[in-house]
C-alpha cells in the first residue's frame, strides 16, 4: 500500500474584505490588485479568533471525513509562521482541543511552502510503521502581521486553514514523488520585521522559476510525463506565478486550481484549501494525478506528485 492524503478539510473567515474595501483605506484600486495579483477578495479573522481556532475547524472536518477518531492520531504537524504565540505550540493546542490525547505534536515553519514540507515529514512516519494516521494542517492569520499602510503586501494576503489525514492508501494510489528544497540565501526577500515585509520583483523571480522547476522535477521522479498531468494545485500566491507553472507544464487552464480570487495568498493554508474546493466541486476525482507545488519565505519551497484516492 502507498501513503497518501485521506481527506481534507478547510475553515476560512466569515469576514470578506474586498478590494473595493481596500480602495477605501489606502492608495489602490480593485483594478490594479485584480490585473498584478488575480485577487479579488480575501478572508480576514476577527480578534477573537486565533489561529488555533482555524485550525481546529478544519482539522475537524479532515478527522470526520476520514472516518477515523482523534484517538487514532499518532501526530499533529502544524504548519504556520503565525502562532497564537511562540509556545505552546498551534499543535499541542490542537492536540488538547481535538481529544487526540495518543498524538505526538510539533508546529513546522516552512512559510507558504510548509503544507508541503508537513505532508512529506507525515509520509515517512507512516512508512516507518510509526504511526497509522498523521493530521496535517497549514493555517495562518496573516492579517496580524500586515501592515495595512503598505499596499504592496497588504493587498495580497487573508487568513484560513487547510487540513488533511496521511495515511496508508490502496493500489498504486498515493504520494509517488516529492521535492523539498530551501535556500537560506534568499531570506532577505521575504521575511517578518513586526510586519511581513517583501521584494516583491525578487519573490516573483524565484517563485516563477522554482515553482515551474520543481512541478516538473516530481513528475519525472514519478517516472511520469506532462501528458499524464490531471491537474495542478500550485501555491496560490499570484495569478501570473500560478499561470507560469502551469504553461511549463503545457496543461490548459481548466487543470490549474484556481482560488487565490476568493482567498487572496493564505500562505501555508492555501494548497490544502484550494484542494478542498476543487474536490468538493468535483475538479479532482479518485485515481486523477496530481502536482501540488509551492514556494514560501525562507526561502523554501516543495512540490509532490501523487495519484489521487483512498
Amino acid at each position: 500500500m502507498g501513503v497518501g492524503l485521506l481527506s481534507i478539510g478547510k475553515y476560512v473567515p466569515e469576514h470578506v474584505l474586498t478590494n473595493a474595501d481596500l480602495e477605501k483605506r489606502m492608495d489602490t484600486s480593485d483594478e490594479w490588485i485584480r490585473t498584478r495579483t488575480g485577487i479579488e477578495e480575501r478572508r480576514i479573522a476577527d480578534n477573537c479568533t486565533d489561529t488555533s481556532d482555524m485550525a481546529y475547524e478544519a482539522a475537524k472536518e479532515a478527522i470526520e471525513k476520514a472516518g477515523i477518531e482523534p484517538e487514532q492520531i499518532g501526530m499533529i504537524l502544524v504548519a504556520t509562521v503565525t502562532p497564537d504565540q511562540p509556545f505552546p505550540s498551534v499543535s499541542t493546542m490542537l492536540q488538547a482541543r481535538l481529544g487526540a490525547k495518543n498524538a505526538a505534536a510539533m508546529d513546522i515553519s516552512a512559510a507558504c511552502a510548509g503544507f508541503m514540507y508537513g505532508v512529506v515529514t507525515a509520509k515517512h512516519f507512516v512508512e516507518a510503521g510509526t504511526h497509522d494516521y498523521v493530521l496535517v494542517v497549514g493555517v495562518e492569520k496573516l492579517s496580524k502581521i500586515t501592515d495595512w499602510k503598505d499596499r504592496n503586501t497588504a493587498v495580497l494576503f487573508g487568513d484560513g486553514a487547510g487540513a488533511g489525514i496521511v495515511g496508508k492508501v490502496s493500489g498504486d494510489r498515493g504520494i509517488l514523488a516529492f521535492e523539498l528544497g530551501a535556500d537560506g540565501t534568499g531570506g532577505e526577500h521575504l521575511y517578518q520585521d513586526r510586519y511581513l515585509k517583501m521584494n516583491g520583483r525578487e519573490v516573483f523571480k524565484f517563485a516563477v522559476r522554482q515553482m515551474g522547476q520543481s512541478a516538473v522535477n516530481v513528475i519525472e521522479k514519478a517516472g511520469l510525463s506532462k501528458e499524464d498531468v490531471d491537474f495542478l494545485i500550485p501555491h496560490q500566491a499570484n495569478i501570473r506565478i500560478m499561470e507560469a507553472s502551469r504553461e511549463r507544464l503545457e496543461l490548459p487552464p481548466e487543470k490549474m486550481s484556481k482560488s487565490v480570487h476568493k482567498y487572496g495568498n493564505t500562505s501555508a493554508a492555501s494548497i490544502p484549501i484550494s484542494l478542498h474546493d476543487d474536490i468538493e466541486e468535483g475538479r479532482v476525482k479518485d485515481d486523477d494525478i496530481l502536482v501540488l507545488v509551492g514556494f514560501g519565505g525562507g526561502l523554501t519551497w516543495g512540490g509532490i506528485c501523487m495519484r489521487w484516492g483512498k
